[in-house]
């Protein structure tokens, strides 16, 4: 890779050359059948990744436009929906429902621990909900949901399942065609961005939703909404040569791309991936006193929010390690200060996170505490070792 440095954010997430030299290709109309071409290949690799029955939609926009999408589509003003929060980003469709007239219940677990799927069932036995909306992996915590859990106690219960997978897609398991304990009982929407484990800079916002709800949109009629309506978004994925909005061309060139890459390498194989790189990185933190807030049976893949040892600076801690060339992110709310977080997705390799254990242990030395990056680096590489098999 071309990068300067190793941006291990929770995302955006590095990007590899041929992402870059997609984005740089000459700017095209975006009725040019040249470009008509590579967006509707972009559209059936996302269709592709998603294994779904209905529509996917590639806009312009973040993964808070996704989610706004997903909702507004869904979700009528005066229905009810459960909003399972498991950290700072959860708690976004509580704000998205109140601004669409949505009626918001909630239930939050404590940072670092996956909501309890009694209290889940609960709140459906006693509420009537249209939708439960569900974070993958939340940002702000590295904690990953239980899907086998969750998504047939809401279908048995009759409600939609969104999921926001904006830390999580390409990278954790996110079949729409997988059926969990009955025919019926499956993902209904999933909302992502291009910038995380897709590993394409920022700028579009992908979801995807399945027959059951579509039909929720068809039922709503009118929705508050025009650039978010999917009605208006339906005939240009079908047929991107028409026009709705001017599409981001150059980012459609590096999407296609990046999905390309997504596909080639394999689902299966990126799950994998994915999860050997987070037990590693955890792992080897770990023998520098540094613990995921996460237990890592509820861990996700994608990312770890790391609790500093008692009297590490976070902002001289992570400038330091910045000017080594690596770029992690502190933590939010009441963690602020006292964790980072990293990423571990998308482009990521091996040899990078492994250089990345390696300077936050010799930063850490030059702060003044005594650990051992050599065995840290062992440790990482002998997490990884089924991976290589």
């Amino acid at each position: 890779m071309r990068n300067e440095e190793m941006l291990l954010i929770p995302g955006p997430t590095p990007v590899v050359d041929s992402i870059y030299d997609a984005l740089a290709q000459e700017t095209r109309g975006h009725t040019d059948p040249r470009f008509v071409k590579i967006f509707k290949s972009a559209i059936e690799k996302t269709r592709e990744m998603f294994k779904t029955d209905g529509e996917v939609f590639v806009v312009s926009g973040s993964g808070t436009l996704a989610m706004e999408m997903a909702l507004v589509n869904t979700v009528a003003a005066g229905e009810k929906i459960l909003v399972i929060s498991q950290g700072y980003f959860g708690d976004r469709f509580i704000h998205l429902g109140k601004a669409f007239g949505i009626e918001v219940d909630v239930i939050q677990s404590e940072w670092g621990s996956q909501v309890q799927t009694k209290e889940v069932e609960e709140k459906l036995t006693a509420g009537n909900y249209k939708a439960v909306t569900i974070t993958h992996a939340d940002t702000s915590t590295g904690v990953a949901a239980n899907l086998d859990a969750l998504v047939p106690l809401i279908k048995k219960h009759g409600a939609l399942v969104i999921l926001d997978g904006v830390c999580a897609t390409a990278a954790m398991e996110e079949d729409m065609s997988k059926a969990y304990g009955h025919p019926d009982y499956k993902i209904d929407v999933v909302l992502t961005g291009s910038q995380k484990a897709i590993g394409v800079p920022p700028g579009l916002a992908v979801i995807a939703f399945n027959q059951s709800a579509l039909a929720a949109r068809e039922k709503i009629g009118r929705v508050p909404a025009y650039y978010c309506d999917i009605h208006n978004w339906i005939p240009i994925m079908n047929d991107p040569g028409k026009y709705f909005a001017t599409p981001p061309v150059n980012l459609i060139y590096a999407y296609d791309e990046g999905m390309k890459l997504v596909l080639a390498e394999g689902m299966e194989n990126r799950y994998k991936r994915h999860e050997a790189y987070g037990r590693a990185v955890r792992s080897a933190l770990a023998e520098y006193g540094m613990k995921a807030i996460a237990d890592e049976d509820v861990a996700a893949a994608t990312l770890s929010c790391i609790l500093y040892p008692e009297g590490l600076n976070d902002a001289a801690f992570r400038a330091a390690l910045a000017e080594k060339g690596v770029i992690v992110a502190g933590a939010l709310a009441h963690l602020a200060g006292k964790a980072f977080r990293i990423g571990h997705m998308g482009n990521t390799t091996n040899e990078m996170l492994e250089k990345a254990i390696v300077l936050i242990g010799e930063t850490m030395k030059e702060m003044g505490f005594s650990v051992n990056p050599e065995k840290a680096a062992v440790i990482f590489q002998q997490c990884l070792t089924p991976l290589k098999m």
